[in-house]
């Protein structure tokens, strides 16, 4: 697909190639400059025709026009500049059907590079929409037009990959008809798309954070937690648990990155204050396609009063189970159906991880009535099983552990890697005949957790070597819900996709990648590489392919990969799982089956955007396995 040239673009004005370096494509849109305080470009968008912020427009077909340019917003009481699709934030809600040939043209009327990336679609490589391997962006003043047809129904989502523009507005959602019969009935259709907005630039939020990691963490330890730790524990314990915290350089409180300190949290771009309200008549079934569209907020989403009936998780189908409450990391969806039998009205309730802020919406059957808002949860402490330590006496329904071992805090000596070249020797180890037979299909790896030579180093402050499943883990801070409130959390074990395994082939090899990072100084990375050093990752066409993530962080990180499906190993190897977006635990391990059936280069990332420029790596899938 070529680029398409703005008539009112100078004639002559040549198009560049698209040769755009790993840095450029992370950062590239960032570094023109701040998006905040840009409204009086030459460039900037007629805002005095677009809809309100508060409608949220849809748009449907098999032709689409979209339009980024900047919106004046005002979500905290102080006027500032987002950047919108089409006039709204979020953009509209795009509703397509499988098996359509969709066409899309996409015009940048920023005064820097854009693009738009449709999360979760099988689609052709060079419509996926990621500069730098997919193509160079669109250019400001210019436009693109995406076509591919359409082969997967459920909900989705699209968003810039560009920059930080994502962060300021650039998203929105998808909503595919199935051409079959839906499997799922229903009586109303809401989409219920989460995110998180700061009045601040996002270049300042990631300037500060490589400053320091915690900058926005009000939750840290005070002189009073000593102190209640010491009457609770005893001097003894209190300070044996306090030195290893500190050996280690490590917080227990943190939870997240970036917190309602800067953030307002959004429900279909309404603040908290706002709400969203969807309306339903007593009786009927009501589908709720909820969406994490923030840039670095992963939400724990309940509805008091009403059970939730699990349908879809990443726009595919599952078999149904009924749970009060899920995590949903950043890029996941999961679809629910609930069924109010009275008039009364439910508050649609997301709290943010570390429970710093929420946003909130009502189901009602009159928009005069409103739901009580319900208190946050504690915060969430982390404990030693979330550094990947082998525990004996554990209670597993709690948050902590009586007795660990295994995890590895030894020296950063750098000594050793003097000359290495980091990317050959990473993959050498990756691709090495492994010490222990593969794990069947669908009940994940039995590989041995080895730790390579470019783990070890300043970039890396800690290594799991013990990590646990993070299948039965619904997550810190909702482990212990059931017992204390009655509320049944979802699991990654509950999912069973509603069809048949289509790939039953057993995995040739198996690729273990290591979430890294130091988060004191702020450095996210692969195996201990970040992805402007590291070599890209060959897959040969065809090829059936484990992948093992292990979480040698305190993080939870939403891993992303483009093209193709990540079949979750949940235990049932004739009904996996596919998802597009893995949420994993801290200290923990998942597994999931790939088959390399998209020619092309992809992007492979965590989701955190502001762990997205060093936990990424690139995916080549050709037919020799080398570039594509």
């Amino acid at each position: 697909m070529k680029y398409k040239i703005n008539p009112t673009i100078a004639a002559g004005n040549s198009l560049p190639q698209p040769s755009v370096s790993r840095r450029q494509f992370v950062m590239g849109a960032a570094s023109a400059g701040a998006l905040i305080g840009l409204s009086g470009s030459p460039l900037s968008w007629g805002a005095a025709n677009s809809p309100k912020l508060t409608e949220r427009q849809t748009l449907s077909g098999k032709h689409f026009d979209l339009d980024i340019g900047y919106q004046p917003v005002n979500f905290t009481g102080k006027s500032r500049i987002a950047t919108a699709v089409n006039g709204s934030v979020p953009g509209p809600i795009l509703r397509w059907k499988e098996g359509d040939d969709i066409t899309l043209r996409v015009r940048n009327h920023l005064a820097h590079d854009s693009s738009i990336h449709w999360h979760g679609m099988i689609l052709p490589a060079e419509m996926d929409g990621v500069p730098g391997m997919s193509y160079a962006g669109i250019k400001p003043g210019e436009y693109f037009d995406y076509a591919f047809k359409v082969q997967q129904s459920g909900t989705y989502w699209y968003h810039s990959h560009s920059g930080f523009q994502e962060q300021t507005g650039v998203y929105g959602a998808i909503v595919i008809e199935p051409k079959d019969p839906d499997p799922v009935s229903y009586d109303r259709d809401y989409v219920v798309q989460l995110s998180d907005w700061s009045d601040e630039a996002p270049e300042d939020i990631y300037a500060k954070l490589k400053k320091r990691g915690d900058y926005y963490n009000f939750n840290e330890r005070t002189a009073g937690d000593l102190w209640r730790d010491i009457k609770e524990k005893g001097l003894s314990q209190t300070w044996s648990e306090r030195s290893m915290w500190n050996q280690m350089r490590m917080s227990e409180r943190d939870i997240a990155d970036v917190t309602a300190y800067t953030y307002t949290y959004l429900m279909n771009g309404a603040t908290p204050e706002q709400g969203w309200t969807g309306l339903f008549k007593r009786g009927e079934k009501i589908r709720l396609r909820f969406i994490n569209s923030a840039a670095m907020t992963i939400f724990d989403v309940r509805i008091p009063g009403l059970k939730m009936t699990v349908v879809a998780a990443d726009g595919q189908n599952v078999e149904p189970f009924t749970i009060d409450e899920f995590r949903i990391g950043v890029a996941e969806t999961y679809d629910v159906v609930v069924e109010p039998n009275d008039d009364s009205a439910y508050c649609v309730f997301a709290q943010s991880i570390d429970r710093s802020g929420f946003s909130r919406g009502t189901l009602s059957p009159n928009p005069a009535l409103s739901a009580p808002i319900p208190n946050m949860d504690p915060a969430p402490i982390l404990s030693h099983r979330d550094m990947g330590m082998a525990m004996a006496g554990m209670n597993h329904g709690g948050e902590g552990a009586s007795t660990m071992t295994g995890m590895d805090h030894s020296g950063h000596d750098m000594s050793s890697m003097k000359g290495m070249d980091h990317s050959q020797h990473e993959m050498a180890d990756m691709n090495m005949p492994m010490a222990t037979p593969l794990g069947k299909a669908g009940f994940g790896s039995n590989k041995e957790i080895t730790h390579v030579k470019t783990e070890f180093g300043p970039q890396v402050d800690a290594r799991a070597n013990s990590p646990q499943n993070g299948l039965d883990d619904p997550g810190i801070g909702l482990r212990d819900h059931q017992q204390l409130y009655g509320r049944k959390v979802l699991r990654y074990s509950q999912l069973r996709n509603l069809y048949p395994t289509q790939d039953r082939r057993e995995p040739s090899r198996e690729i273990q990648l290591h979430l890294t990072g130091n988060m004191h100084r702020y450095m996210w990375s692969v195996n201990g590489i970040p992805f402007a050093d590291a070599e890209p990752l060959a897959l040969s066409f065809g090829e059936r392919v484990r992948i093992t993530l292990v979480n040698d962080s305190m993080m939870t990180h939403p891993i992303h990969l483009h093209g193709v499906w990540s079949e979750l190993e949940t235990g049932d190897p004739e009904y996996i799982p596919r998802k597009h977006t893995i949420l994993v635990q801290p200290g923990s391990k998942i597994s999931y089956l790939v088959t390399a059936d998209a020619m092309g280069r992809w992007a492979y990332h965590c989701h955190l955007l502001y762990h997205m420029p060093g936990m990424m790596r690139e995916v080549r899938i050709s037919h020799k396995g080398g570039v594509a």
